[in-house]
């Protein structure tokens, strides 16, 4: 049902899309979708943080390895037309929309913040980073440094149109970097 929403979002425009469509790409009954999904925005919502759910952090021994892996997994989702279609239907209607901008931080934002303090952790404990002392302090650089990272990849590949190739992964891995390993 996720794969049949991001297939139809992406065919028809988040104006064209309707339970009716995604039903019947799904091959399910509406009521199926409504016992699950009580609006179009939390199944949307739903079908875009479930892609997001394939992004891992992994520990290739270095930050800036790890780093430039996730950016470089994350661009290839971001490449992907279903991806697309979704994210920027989802940035267009939450600017109108306050519930639902709501509803994206708490199911997409949030839940993959985990990547920073997972790739933080790893880089604390391999003393790359100093270790965290103020819990708010912490949090405040975990958004910073998701936001930075986010939009940056975001504005590259859907506003700007330009590749994310590995050698831009790498030079904006040194951007990012040297604040955060210099103090």
């Amino acid at each position: 049902m996720l794969d049949a929403t991001r297939e139809a979002l992406a065919e028809l425009g988040w104006g064209g899309l309707t339970m009716g469509h995604v039903a019947s790409r799904a091959g399910v009954a509406k009521t199926t979708l409504y016992r699950r999904w009580p609006s179009k925005n939390e199944l949307v919502v739903d079908a875009v943080a479930s892609l997001f759910d394939e992004l891992v952090m992994p520990d290739l021994g270095s930050l800036r390895a790890d780093i430039e892996a996730v950016v470089g997994q994350f661009a290839g989702l971001l490449a992907r037309p279903e991806t697309q279609a979704a994210l920027l239907a989802l940035f267009a209607e939450g600017t109108r929309d306050p519930q639902l901008r709501r509803r994206i931080r708490e199911a997409i934002v949030d839940p993959q913040k985990r990547l920073v303090r997972q790739g933080r952790a790893a880089a604390q404990a391999r003393g790359e980073l100093e270790a965290d002392t103020d819990a708010g302090s912490a949090r405040e650089e975990v958004d910073i440094i998701f936001d930075t990272i986010a939009g940056t990849v975001e504005h590259r590949v859907l506003v700007s149109g330009e590749p994310i190739t590995p050698e831009w992964i790498h030079r904006f891995t040194d951007l990012l970097l040297g604040p955060l390993t210099t103090g």
